[in-house]
């Protein structure tokens, strides 16, 4: 008998009370863009029944425990034996120096900084990461250091399966988590933000920030801090109009409001890759490959991109390869 067989004679799972639940009663697991390019990736990787045995023991409420750190996931699986088995997953994490880059990037980009400080993750954000060279997801399995505890040598056994789906639950629950795995935990990443926005803004003023002198003197007539009614000084836009001599009422009416600072000439816009359209019509269905073939053309896709496509025929055999 196959050593990858023997194990699976030793009955159903010892039932366990006031385990980790998966929300997900049928159907797939996900509900945000990034738990369900998650499930992708891990589907994409042809685990075969693998991901099916373990995805009912997330759903039976098998996993006991499941924490996210830098660098690793743990958690402890109650499998058909007395004692939980004891199961790892690790991804290497970013150092300090990738993070800061990204950060200012982030920083940088309004945009970015708004939707993370409201807790919710951007579709741009996976593009953004992997044009600085730090993808969020594993490109490849032999990036995730799987271990388990049970004596089935299968990897991932059904009880790393069933940590994955969790894990992508954990991630629709928070985002951060996810970054949080790759080595920025969401306090750290929110206040490193703040603290570049609020440089940001300090500089538009110049060397003496908003309230300095050098900020008084960066808007024409605005003079040094204006009070209000109420003795409290004046800021933001009351403050950087202070000055400006008022309106008349019959004043031309293309001249009735001129901004204080040059506008461009047309609105900024978001620049989105190949990728966009696959989001937007979400995972395939089975019957056409699944989650799976959404990532494999999503990864074509980047090769396209980058003009470093292999030939249709070389693209068919290494997707071969990867099936088998």
């Amino acid at each position: 008998m196959s050593p990858f067989n023997r194990f699976e004679d030793y009955g159903p799972p010892v039932r366990v009370e006031g385990g980790l639940r998966a929300r997900s009663t049928r159907g797939a697991i996900g509900q945000s863009w990034w738990s369900r390019r998650f499930v992708e990736v891990l589907e994409s990787f042809a685990l075969g029944s693998r991901l099916t045995r373990g995805r009912a023991y997330a759903r039976r409420g098998q996993v006991l425990r499941l924490d996210v750190s830098p660098g690793e996931v743990t958690a402890e699986v109650q499998g058909s034996r007395p004692r939980p088995y004891p199961v790892r997953i690790g991804l290497a994490a970013y150092p300090e120096k990738v993070w800061r880059r990204l950060e200012s990037e982030l920083a940088g980009q309004a945009f970015f900084s708004a939707r993370l400080l409201a807790g919710d993750l951007p579709a741009e954000l996976e593009e953004l990461f992997a044009e600085a060279g730090a993808p969020l997801f594993p490109a490849e399995i032999g990036e995730l250091d799987q271990r388990c505890g049970c004596p089935d040598f299968a990897v991932p056994c059904k009880h790393l399966a069933a940590t994955f789906y969790l894990l992508a639950e954990a991630f629709d629950a928070d985002p951060f988590h996810l970054l949080h795995w790759r080595g920025r935990s969401r306090t750290e990443l929110l206040d490193r933000l703040r603290t570049l926005r609020a440089a940001d803004t300090g500089s538009l003023g110049g060397a003496g920030g908003p309230g300095g002198a050098a900020g008084a003197e960066a808007v024409p007539n605005a003079g040094p801090e204006p009070a209000g009614t109420t003795g409290v000084p004046v800021v933001g836009a009351a403050r950087a109009l202070a000055g400006l001599p008022p309106v008349e009422a019959d004043a031309e009416p293309d001249r009735f409001w001129l901004s204080p600072v040059a506008l461009p000439d047309r609105p900024p816009t978001l620049a989105t890759g190949p990728e966009l359209l696959l989001r937007q019509l979400g995972s395939p269905g089975a019957g056409i490959g699944g989650p799976g073939l959404a990532e494999r053309l999503r990864r074509a896709y980047r090769e396209f991109g980058r003009g470093e496509a292999a030939s249709p025929r070389e693209f068919g055999r290494g997707e071969a390869a990867g099936e088998r």
